[in-house]
């Protein structure tokens, strides 16, 4: 484990740092999955209020 001393003899200590990797870009195929859940959630949100406006 990777540590440093300081003044007055006190340790300390670092957290291992994880390994950087590059994001890679959605393929269509997820876009449009992201698209058809954006849309699911809009309706299912739009269905709610509708429903909470109606029975207030």
């Amino acid at each position: 484990m990777p540590y440093t001393t300081e003044d007055g003899g006190r340790l300390n200590n670092f957290a291992a740092e994880p390994k950087m990797y590059r994001a890679e870009e959605p393929t269509s195929a997820d876009k449009r999955n992201y698209l058809v859940l954006g849309v699911g959630a809009i309706v299912l949100l739009g269905g709610l209020f509708a429903i909470a406006f109606t029975v207030s």
